[in-house]
C-alpha cells in the first residue's frame, strides 16, 4: 500500500483506535520493521503501549519471549484493577448483523433498535456500519440526521461505494449473499430495511469514515464493507465496547477484546445453536414476546455483559482471530 493516502490513513485510524480502547489492560503493537506501516508512526508518550520490531529483537522466537515474560511479570498488577461503577453513557455499542433472514427485519432488528434508543436516551452511544447492506434504505437514516453536513458526508460514502464495486466490476445492489437467499432474503432492499432498523429511531448524530473516532454521543453511522470481521474491526476501533450482533443462518463471531451478544432472529435457529445464541428474538413470531419487550432484554443483556458476565461467543472461546483492518486500495 502506499505510504499516504486514504488507505493509509484509514489503516493508521484502524490501530489508534485499538491503542486507546477502553478493553485492553495493556497493549503492544508488534512490527516486521521495514513495512510501509511502520511502528514509528504510531509511538506516542501513552505509557499503556509498547512498540517492538521483530528484526530489531532478534526473529519470532525471542520476540516472543520478550513479550511473555513482560506480560507473566505485569499480570499481577493487572489482575488487581477492580471493577467501578460507571454510568451507562460510557457504553458505546456496535450494532451488527450476519446471515439475515426474512425474519431479521421483523424480529431481531427492530428489537436491537429498540435496545439502541434505550442506549442513547441514557446518555450513550450505539454505531450502525455496513454501507452496502443500508443501500436503498439510506433515506430512512437521512430523514434522521441532524444536520445537512452528515447527510452529504454519507451521500459521499455511498457513491464512492457505487464508483468502487463498478470498477472492480461489481454491482451495490447485488448484495444477499447465498445464506441470504436461503433465509428467503431476494433483493438488497429487503435487506437493507431490515439492516436499518438495527438503529432504531435516535436521530444521527454523526457520520463516521472508517474506524473514525466517535466524537458525538447517541447514535452514529460508520462507512464499512458488509463483511462482518472488517466492519466490527472498524467499530471497535472507532469505540466500540460491545457488540450486538443479530442472525438468523447462524453465527458463531466473537471479537477480543470486546464482549459479542449474539440474537437469534428465529426460535428454530436459536434451539439448534443455542450453544452460540445468547438471545432468542425468535418469540416475537412466536407471539411470546413484542418486540420491545425483546428490546428490553437486549438492553439487560448490555448492562449485564458490560459488567462482567461472560456472552456465548466469549465462553466458546471465540475472538482471537477476528481482528481484519480495512485494506483499501492497490496493494503493490
Amino acid at each position: 500500500m502506499n505510504t499516504s493516502g486514504h488507505g493509509m490513513t484509514i489503516f493508521n485510524q484502524t490501530i489508534e483506535g485499538f491503542k486507546t480502547h477502553p478493553n485492553f489492560a495493556k497493549v503492544f503493537i508488534v512490527g516486521l520493521g521495514c513495512e510501509c506501516a511502520q511502528i514509528s508512526l504510531y509511538e506516542d508518550e501513552n505509557k499503556n503501549v509498547d512498540y517492538l520490531n521483530i528484526q530489531d529483537e532478534g526473529g519470532t522466537k525471542k520476540i516472543i519471549e520478550k513479550i511473555s515474560s513482560q506480560i507473566i511479570e505485569m499480570l499481577p498488577n493487572l489482575n488487581d484493577i477492580k471493577r467501578i461503577k460507571i454510568p451507562i453513557s460510557e457504553l458505546v455499542v456496535a450494532l451488527q448483523c450476519g446471515g439475515s433472514d426474512s425474519y431479521s427485519g421483523i424480529t431481531a432488528n427492530p428489537a436491537l433498535g429498540y435496545a439502541s434508543d434505550l442506549i442513547c436516551k441514557f446518555g450513550g452511544s450505539t454505531i450502525l456500519a455496513e454501507t452496502p447492506e443500508i443501500y436503498g434504505a439510506e433515506h430512512l437514516l437521512i430523514e434522521r440526521s441532524s444536520n445537512l453536513e452528515i447527510v452529504n458526508k454519507l451521500k459521499k460514502q455511498i457513491a464512492w461505494w457505487k464508483n468502487y464495486t463498478s470498477i472492480n466490476n461489481g454491482s451495490l445492489d447485488n448484495n444477499p449473499s447465498p445464506g441470504n437467499k436461503k433465509g428467503g432474503l431476494t433483493t438488497i432492499l429487503e435487506k437493507s430495511l431490515g439492516a436499518v432498523a438495527k438503529s432504531g429511531t435516535s436521530i444521527m448524530q454523526d457520520v463516521l469514515d472508517y474506524a473514525e473516532p466517535i466524537k458525538i454521543k447517541g447514535f452514529n453511522y460508520m462507512d464499512s464493507p458488509g463483511y462482518d470481521p472488517v466492519s466490527v474491526t472498524g467499530q471497535v476501533a472507532s469505540g466500540s465496547n460491545i457488540i450486538c450482533f443479530t442472525t438468523g443462518r447462524g453465527s458463531c463471531f466473537g471479537f477480543k477484546p470486546t464482549p459479542s451478544i449474539k440474537i437469534a432472529t428465529n426460535t428454530n435457529m436459536f434451539n439448534r445453536l443455542e450453544e452460540d445464541m445468547d438471545i432468542n428474538a425468535g418469540e416475537i413470531m412466536d407471539g411470546e414476546l413484542k418486540v420491545a419487550e425483546v428490546g428490553k432484554k437486549i438492553f439487560d443483556s448490555i448492562i449485564i455483559t458490560a459488567s462482567g458476565k461472560l456472552t456465548k461467543s466469549e465462553l466458546n472461546g471465540y475472538g482471537d482471530d477476528e481482528f481484519n483492518p480495512w485494506i483499501i486500495g492497490a496493494t503493490m
